[in-house]
């Protein structure tokens, strides 16, 4: 009986979890705390990828014209349009509501980093970009737009 009991609450326990982990997805519409643009994160295939949604500056102030991809390394991209432009792919799900393995690119340096998002609660997450690493890198906190 007490084993019964144990594998009951062990399967109760196991599904909360698992509702738990899908309710923190990260699929949706983001901030960072700069709040420069919105982001939107989207399946793409068996994985997540976002793409920039917004811009709370979209016109380059010097000539007045949508933002491009202007440090992009690669020169025939430079003139792609910073709205809409995909800048996180590859993410998969690890465990423990983080989704890994990713790459982010960040169009105001035109360099591109691993990445992992990390759910801290429904409406917030940590993002954080590096090289090698991930001990060593730079973490953002964004915030679901509602």
């Amino acid at each position: 009986m007490k084993k019964t009991l144990l594998l009951f609450v062990l399967l109760v326990l196991g599904a909360a979890r698992m509702a738990s982990a899908q309710s923190m997805s990260p699929l949706g519409v983001w901030t960072n705390s700069e709040k420069k643009a919105t982001f939107e994160i989207y399946k793409c295939g068996d994985k997540l990828c976002g793409k920039i949604v917004s811009l709370t500056t979209p016109n380059d102030p010097a000539t007045g014209k949508p933002k491009t991809d202007s440090q992009n390394p690669d020169p025939k991209l430079r003139s792609r349009p910073r709205l809409g432009l995909v800048f996180m792919q590859g993410f998969k799900y690890d465990s423990d509501n983080k989704w890994d393995d990713g790459k982010i690119y960040d169009p105001e340096s035109g360099k591109t980093y691993s990445c992992y998002m990390k759910m801290e609660n429904a409406n917030t997450m940590e993002v954080k970009g590096y090289i090698g690493f991930s001990l060593i890198g730079k973490s953002q906190t964004w915030t679901r737009v509602k």
